[in-house]
C-alpha cells in the first residue's frame, strides 16, 4: 500500500474512534456546578494536602526546584493541556513555563492515602481547562503522582452533545473487527497484587458492560460522586455516562473502546490511581491520556473520577 494511502486510512481509523470512543457519544449529559468556593484551609489530611499543593504552586511560579522536588513523587508525571506528557525531570528543568496563577477555587478530596485537588481556570481560547492534580501518601509525607489539564468545551457550547448520523453499515462492520479485547479481555500490564488485579478486573467490567449496553451493571462500579472530564466536552456526572449507555442501547449504537498501549497502577490501601495511553488497537500513536482515581466500599472497588486529555498524533511528513 502506498505511503499516502497508509496515511490516509490511519487518519480514518484515528477519526472514528475520536467519535466512537469514550468521550464522544455521550447523550443526556448534565453540565456539573462548576464553581466552586475560594479554597480554605481544611482540617485534618485535607488541609496537609491543600498546604503541600500550595507549596507546589509557589515553587513552581518562583522556579524553586529545590523545593518542588520534595513535593514530586518519584513516579510524577504532567500531562498540560495539548497531551504533551512530561517526564519528572522534564518537569522540574522548567519550572516557571508549566506554572499556573495563584489557585482561587480548588477542591480537596481526600480517599484515604489517595487525594485529589481540582480546579477549573479559564484558558487562553476562553474555555475551561480542568485541572487534576493527584496526591499520594508515601512514607509519611503526600507527595504529587501526577498533574493532568484537560480543555474542556467553551463557555457557550451546548449542554449536550451532537450525536454522530445513523451509522453506516459499513462503518458498523468495521467495529465489529475491532471487537473488544484490549481492554474487555486482556491489557498489556503486568499485576503486581491481588489489589491490583481487583481494581484491573472492575475497570473490564466496566468496559465489558459499555460493549454490552449493561447500564445496570456499568452503573454499580462508579462512586456517587463521579465526574468525567474529557477534551473539549462539558463535564459529565455519573447519570450522565448511565444515560450514555441506555441511549446507544435504545439506538442499538455499537461501543468502539480505544485499546490501552500503556498503563500504570498504583494501589494505597481503599484507594488507587491508574493512568493509560489508549488508542487504536492497530496503531503505536495514542489518542488519550487518560488518568482515573479508584476508591474501595463495602469491599467494592468504584472510579471517582475520570479525566481524558487527547493526544495531538505526530505530524506527517
Amino acid at each position: 500500500m502506498p505511503a499516502a494511502e497508509r496515511r490516509a486510512t490511519r487518519h480514518a481509523k484515528r477519526s472514528l474512534f475520536q467519535v466512537l470512543s469514550l468521550g464522544a457519544l455521550v447523550a443526556g449529559v448534565l453540565v456539573a456546578v462548576l464553581t466552586e468556593p475560594r479554597a480554605q484551609p481544611a482540617p485534618g489530611e485535607g488541609g496537609l494536602v491543600l498546604a503541600a499543593d500550595t507549596a507546589l504552586g509557589e515553587a513552581m511560579r518562583s522556579g524553586d526546584r529545590s523545593t518542588a522536588r520534595r513535593l514530586l513523587s518519584l513516579q510524577f508525571t504532567y500531562t498540560d493541556e495539548t497531551g504533551k506528557i512530561h517526564s519528572r525531570k522534564e518537569f522540574l528543568g522548567d519550572l516557571k513555563s508549566v506554572a499556573s496563577v495563584p489557585a482561587t477555587g480548588a477542591k480537596v478530596t481526600v480517599y484515604g492515602l489517595v487525594a485529589m485537588v481540582t480546579e477549573l481556570r479559564k484558558s487562553e481560547q476562553d474555555g475551561d481547562t480542568f485541572n487534576l492534580r493527584i496526591w499520594a501518601k508515601q512514607k509519611g509525607s503526600w507527595r504529587a503522582l501526577m498533574l493532568q489539564d484537560v480543555g474542556l468545551a467553551a463557555a457557550d457550547a451546548p449542554s449536550t452533545i451532537p450525536r454522530p448520523p445513523e451509522l453506516p453499515q459499513a462503518v458498523r462492520e468495521l467495529v465489529k473487527l475491532y471487537e473488544c479485547k484490549n481492554p474487555c479481555e486482556t491489557i498489556p500490564y503486568r499485576v503486581r497484587s491481588p489489589a491490583e488485579q481487583d481494581v484491573i478486573t472492575t475497570y473490564q467490567a466496566i468496559e465489558r458492560s459499555m460493549v454490552a449496553h449493561d447500564a445496570g451493571e456499568y452503573q454499580k462500579h462508579f462512586a456517587e460522586e463521579y465526574m468525567y472530564y474529557g477534551s473539549g466536552f462539558p463535564p459529565v456526572p455519573k447519570s450522565g455516562r448511565i444515560a450514555r449507555v441506555e441511549d446507544e442501547k435504545d439506538k442499538n449504537i455499537p461501543t468502539m473502546l480505544t485499546a490501552i498501549h500503556s498503563m500504570r497502577l498504583w494501589v494505597y490501601g481503599d484507594s488507587a490511581v491508574m493512568v493509560s495511553e489508549n488508542g487504536v488497537p492497530d496503531e503505536t500513536e495514542p489518542l488519550l491520556r487518560i488518568a482515573r482515581v479508584w476508591v474501595k466500599r463495602n469491599g467494592q472497588w468504584q472510579m471517582a473520577i475520570s479525566a481524558q486529555t487527547d493526544v495531538k498524533a505526530p505530524q506527517q511528513h
